[in-house]
């Protein structure tokens, strides 16, 4: 699958992976931080932004497009982020690529299986796609009452845009969200990688609990755990320089 990304910057390859219902744009902050050191290389997921939707969706797939992408592209070895489902996506690539990271960066998410904590945000994308709302107002206005967060809400949105015969729809590719969302809250699987690994833990966030330490180290015996204080799941969008800067001290080992 030939994913969409952005590049940017010169230096050592730094690759980014969004979270669910987000695409390469909601990293922009950090990419735009660390473009002034690194070759920055963000991606749109299958299924996400200006990439190609596809019939499923699972991390094995995730992990491949994007190993294919980079080869495409001529890179080798490279450093690696992701957020949330990005970060799964990441660490799924390290574990089936080990000897292609460098060192990976994974930004509140572990790799357990988590709860089905999307169904009303699922059922009102689906009610959004089965109306004959024609405006982002008439989106918004069927999708609000699933959402509790105006920024989930305001974020959702960034979905609603027009294709290319004109019509409002949204691209993500929910059908297959939907039909493989257990896979997207499903743990990782592979044999333990000696791969240096931060792990970045919104304080205000509950996704990195103490009862995944053990389920992490069996598979990434070489990571830390940072705590970032005073920011929930969105930990990159709250603060972005404090992450970039993070980020940034764990490549150079200075963290």
């Amino acid at each position: 699958m030939e994913l969409f990304y952005r590049e940017r910057g010169e230096g050592d390859p730094v690759v980014l992976l969004h979270g669910l219902f987000g695409s390469s744009d909601n990293l922009g902050g950090i990419a735009r931080n660390l473009e002034e050191e690194f070759r920055v290389i963000s991606f749109d997921l299958r299924n996400h932004g200006r990439s190609p939707h596809a019939d499923t969706m699972s991390y094995a797939e995730m992990a491949a497009d994007v190993v294919a992408m980079l080869d495409r592209i001529g890179v080798g070895q490279f450093f690696l982020f992701g957020h949330s489902m990005g970060g799964k996506a990441a660490m799924q690539l390290t574990l089936d690529n080990p000897t292609r990271v460098k060192k990976l960066i994974v930004a509140d998410i572990a790799p357990v299986k988590y709860s089905h904590h999307h169904t009303e945000i699922l059922k009102g994308l689906r009610a959004v796609a089965n109306s004959d709302a024609s405006s982002r107002s008439d989106a918004e206005a069927i999708l609000a009452p699933y959402v509790e967060e105006p920024d989930v809400l305001s974020f959702l949105l960034t979905n609603w845009r027009r294709g290319k015969d004109g019509k409002p729809g949204w691209r993500i590719g929910l059908d297959a969200i939907e039909h493989d969302y257990a896979n997207i809250v499903a743990a990782n699987s592979g044999h333990a990688v000696d791969v240096p690994v931060l792990f970045l833990r919104g304080g205000l966030s509950d996704y990195i609990k103490p009862e995944h330490r053990d389920a992490t180290l069996a598979l990434f015996p070489n990571a830390v755990v940072r705590t970032v204080e005073g920011t929930g799941h969105w930990l990159h969008a709250e603060k972005p320089d404090l992450i970039s800067r993070l980020v940034t001290r764990f490549i150079k080992n200075e963290l």
